[in-house]
């Protein structure tokens, strides 16, 4: 059916057109001998096997390297609420994505509900075809607590990239940032302009990772968090104890002056004015897609180090420097669950890439470079055994 939103000069409908992935076979089914192993007679013997013990699912099916990327359509990139079938051209993207840097077959599963009983009922239902779940594109605050469910419910890896995925690239973005302009996390005061799903993640990683959590302060659309501030969600009164124990009040503006670091994750604009009263030497991770925060050339104007989420601009913020190489390293654990501990070797091996060549346009790795998916993978590997969630 054509429509009048379609451009079909476009390279991009093009390129999509029939989707972007297909189902392929690992092995010949070319004789009546070759279908007798695949199927009946000879995969009843399989079953069998599975049956008397569940754990072998893992050798003789796909389960142990295939994931489920699971949206409701919610929060999709930067278009909001366009619900499951506009979603599945980017899911379909998200398991390309695995395939190609990770090595990790991924099935797109977009869910005609937004109900958070439904969600989990469905993804538990769902989850013995599958060594991992994906969360993609489900929007705060409901996504927290479907994730928080999922993990208690499920003994293999549940992780929502829109927060984890964020967050581990970003701490080992300000890592690198860090070390460059011979600095220490610890000694850093941060803002993070954003308490929606990115903002928490973001919060809790860089505190995991070794930014003080005293000097971090969070703001959202009506300013800083603080305990004595109406009206705070469950997720938000969280955060504001967990940070700013100076407890900082006011706007944007006032939680910058004199701050080392900035990290939007908001889509908010926030005024050259206020990153001018920064501290100098500062950091800003301006994440918001398509429009950053603040423009990266007027950022550069008063701090040292500038990243977006755009290609297009030095030192892009991705997710797929994280999320391949984790359910990589994941699957090949074969973990039961994806610890704070695993998220930070991840990020310490996305910035070890690039660690010994650091420039003020270079302080993490590009999206294509091959290196880092194995190096996280292995991290994460090891990660998993020392933390004692890894069955292999």
């Amino acid at each position: 059916m054509s429509s009048s939103s379609v451009d079909h000069a476009d390279p991009v409908f093009e390129l999509h057109r029939g989707g972007k992935l297909a189902v392929a076979s690992t092995v010949p089914l070319t004789s009546r001998e070759d279908l007798s192993l695949a199927y009946t007679p000879g995969v009843a013997r399989v079953c069998e096997a599975i049956a008397a013990d569940p754990g072998l699912v893992d050798d003789y099916t796909w389960v142990s390297h295939t994931v489920a990327v699971v949206t409701d359509g919610s929060a999709v990139l930067g278009l909001g609420n366009i619900g499951p079938r506009a979603a599945m051209p980017v899911m379909e993207g998200k398991a390309v994505l695995f395939k190609q840097f990770g090595g990790v077959d991924a099935v797109p599963i977009c869910l005609d509900t937004q109900d958070v009983e439904e969600i989990i009922s469905v993804v538990t239902a769902l989850a013995p075809s599958f060594g991992g779940i994906n969360l993609e594109d489900i929007s705060a605050p409901r996504c927290f607590e479907i994730e928080r469910r999922l993990e208690e419910a499920l003994p293999i890896p549940v992780f929502h990239d829109d927060q984890h995925g964020t967050a581990i690239v970003v701490l080992a973005a300000l890592r690198n940032a860090a070390t460059l302009l011979n600095r220490k996390l610890g000694d850093l005061r941060v803002v993070v302009s954003g308490a929606g799903a990115a903002g928490v993640a973001v919060t809790r990683m860089l505190a995991a990772g070794g930014v003080n959590p005293d000097d971090i302060v969070v703001c959202d659309s009506r300013g800083i968090l603080h305990p004595e501030r109406e009206g705070l969600t469950e997720v938000k009164a969280e955060l504001a104890d967990f940070t700013n124990s100076a407890r900082r009040q006011g706007d944007i503006t006032a939680a910058l002056h004199d701050a080392d670091v900035l990290i939007g994750v908001s889509g908010g604009q926030i005024p050259e004015a206020a990153i001018a009263g920064m501290a100098s030497g500062g950091i800003v991770f301006a994440l918001a897609n398509p429009t950053p925060e603040v423009h990266p050339d007027v950022a550069g104007r008063h701090v040292a180090v500038v990243a977006t989420g755009r290609s297009d601009f030095p030192n892009q913020i991705n997710n797929v420097l994280a999320f391949p190489g984790i359910f990589r390293g994941a699957l090949d654990a074969r973990a039961t669950r994806i610890t704070d501990g695993m998220k930070v070797a991840a990020a310490d091996a996305i910035a070890a890439v690039v660690a010994e060549n650091l420039t003020p346009d270079a302080i993490v790795p590009s999206p294509l470079d091959p290196r880092v998916a194995p190096a996280v993978a292995e991290a994460v590997l090891d990660a998993a055994r020392r933390d004692g969630v890894a069955r292999a």
